[in-house]
């Protein structure tokens, strides 16, 4: 390569390896990890490598749409291990306010997003604290098809009436 077109980056890079500085890196030698394997390139696997070292759930590169629904659909579990009522009500207080921030300015796709009734919220957490202590079953272990709506879309719902 000519040096007068040669970029400072390049120059660098190139001084740093006449120096002997990348000689003794980790790794060296070996194929890159995902070279050579079947199928098709999966052009974030340096993301998804990044989050299984790190032990990170990939939630936090979802839209904050997304983030907030899944946290609406949790928000039982995460409430079960409050030792009191008082935590939940301010739990369910914090989201709600996420909630109305998000409808007021709504980012990402769009989600069916509602408040928690905080009444409700502690309804099934007092519910579920009571069959812990009776060693009674859940309404998911007990009633599987209650939890379970009607899917089918408005469309298919009119056209089965004809």
């Amino acid at each position: 390569m000519d040096p007068r077109f040669e970029s400072p980056v390049d120059r660098a890079i190139r001084e740093a390896a006449e120096r002997g500085e990348f000689d003794d890196l980790p790794g060296k030698g070996r194929p890159l990890p995902g070279a050579g394997t079947i199928g098709p390139v999966d052009e974030n696997w340096w993301v998804r490598g990044y989050l299984e070292r790190e032990g990170l759930s990939g939630e936090a590169l979802l839209p904050p749409s997304i983030q907030l629904r899944k946290e609406l659909d949790r928000v039982d579990a995460t409430v079960a291990r409050f030792p009191d009522e008082r935590l939940v009500r301010e739990h369910v207080d914090e989201v709600n306010s996420r909630v109305v921030d998000h409808i007021r300015n709504p980012v990402g796709p769009r989600v069916p997003i509602r408040k928690l009734d905080a009444d409700e919220v502690v309804g099934r957490w007092r519910a579920a604290r009571e069959r812990l202590r009776s060693g009674a079953p859940g309404p998911a272990e007990a009633a599987p098809v209650l939890r379970q709506r009607n899917r089918r879309s408005w469309w298919a719902r009119l056209r089965r009436r004809r």
